[in-house]
């Protein structure tokens, strides 16, 4: 089948190359081979040979962290803030009650829920499944609510999930080994992947993207020295770094703010790749264009205007630093503008052969795509599970090529001209003015 589909590809671009020359080809597809192909292509086959090349140093330092963890064995603040996620809560606990690491207390903090949430995690706390549970009754956002939980928190660690999250069995052990690699090390990331990729093909193909941006994409940065988003679903802190750095501010895009914090401490974080969480997406194109327009606006709220400071020499300089937070900002937003221009052009300029260009920036784009799935089932730790949605390839490009980028570039665009992350209501109200006023 494989042979077959490759022979009618083959096919396909022996016919369109008769009338675009190679010339015309590195004309047309610039954008593609100068810019998305380097950063998003090439880095994560490099990455990827990395990872198998250093596969049996990896165990060895794996092996002796383990050792020092549980010689040890520090006492570790599981947090879980959310709001109406009672529906949740319960496979959340029951995957902590499985995990392999054990000495932990679990934190739940319902923010301002009007579900079956209090009822269920009074029953929970009484039945000994949580140890502490806490109410705001007027809601303060995601971020208010976290911090609430620090304060309260007598763990030497902090394990910070989404309520919606379900972990494998080892994912606690994996992800506080990092802290036993570099004293330095201060915040660790784990592997989020989708829980509910059979629900729609809206999901589906969420699941093949965080396969490519978070296990492989973070892989990359990590790699580089550039990791840059502690994913809130699952990330770990020493409890006294984040309580230096004034824990989390409010969001959107508090993950990727909270990791920038640490980054500027002078502190390192580490993504782990085998630390494994698992969480549910939205299920429908409307839910997850908003949920993107809100994680664009983030980006220019904290790394163009709050983290600003760290782009040029001063206090808080560092090349690495700079270097992550232009990377995020060059190509994850500036360059759309420059891709919005770009296929302005290409229409304008090639009206005449509009088909055959779209035909072949399609399969390019595939093979491209075929090559990233590849890698990504070199590196996953449930490669045959995930193997179906290789399937799913041929609508890669215009998911991520055209919805999302159209949704970055929406948001974006509302957050430079109209500050409007401060409007929406994610956060309550009254919480995003404070920020606003507090320049956060």
């Amino acid at each position: 089948m494989m042979d077959f589909a490759f022979r009618i590809m083959d096919s396909l671009i022996a016919c369109l190359t008769i009338n675009l020359s190679w010339d015309l080809v590195m004309d047309v597809y610039w954008f593609l081979f100068f810019i998305e192909f380097p950063r998003y292509y090439m880095f994560d086959i490099i990455a990827a040979i990395n990872y198998g090349v250093t596969w049996k140093s990896r165990r060895n330092k794996q092996a002796v962290a383990r050792r020092m963890l549980y010689m040890e064995k520090p006492l570790v603040t599981i947090l879980a803030p959310g709001k109406n996620e009672g529906h949740n809560i319960y496979k959340l606990v029951k995957s902590l009650r499985e995990q392999t690491y054990r000495n932990f207390e679990i934190i739940i903090i319902d923010d301002g829920s009007d579900d079956a949430t209090p009822q269920i995690c009074a029953d929970l706390k009484k039945a000994g499944f949580i140890d502490m549970f806490f109410r705001m009754h007027d809601r303060c956002g995601k971020a208010g609510a976290a911090n609430y939980g620090v304060l309260h928190a007598s763990g030497k660690y902090i394990v910070h999930l989404d309520a919606d999250s379900s972990l494998d069995r080892d994912a606690i052990e994996k992800i506080l080994l990092p802290f036993y690699y570099d004293r330095n090390i201060k915040g660790v990331g784990g592997c989020v992947k989708v829980r509910n990729a059979n629900d729609s093909l809206c999901t589906a193909m969420q699941a093949q993207e965080y396969l490519r941006t978070i296990q492989v994409g973070r892989m990359v940065t990590d790699m580089l020295g550039i990791y840059h988003i502690i994913s809130g679903a699952f990330g770990a802190f020493e409890t006294e770094a984040i309580r230096q750095v004034g824990c989390w501010d409010i969001g959107p895009g508090l993950d990727g703010d909270i990791t920038q914090k640490l980054r500027k401490a002078g502190y390192k974080v580490k993504f782990v790749p085998e630390a494994i969480c698992m969480t549910s997406v939205p299920k429908t194109w409307s839910a997850l264009f908003r949920q993107r327009k809100r994680w664009a606006k983030s980006l220019i709220r904290f790394r163009v205007r709050k983290h600003r400071d760290i782009l040029w020499a001063g206090r808080n300089f560092s090349f690495s630093n700079m270097f992550s937070n232009m990377e995020s900002i060059v190509f994850d937003s500036l360059l759309n503008y420059v891709w919005l221009f770009y296929v302005i052009n290409l229409i304008v300029g090639n009206t005449s052969r509009l088909l055959e260009i779209i035909i072949m920036g399609w399969l390019i784009r595939l093979l491209f795509s075929l090559s990233t799935f590849i890698v990504i089932q070199c590196v996953s730790e449930r490669s045959r599970e995930e193997r179906l949605l290789g399937c799913y390839l041929p609508l890669h490009t215009f998911y991520m090529g055209y919805f999302l980028r159209i949704a970055r570039l929406v948001g974006h665009t509302q957050e430079l001209f109209f500050y409007s992350s401060y409007k929406d209501s994610w956060n309550p109200g009254k919480v995003s003015m404070v920020a606003r006023t507090e320049g956060l």
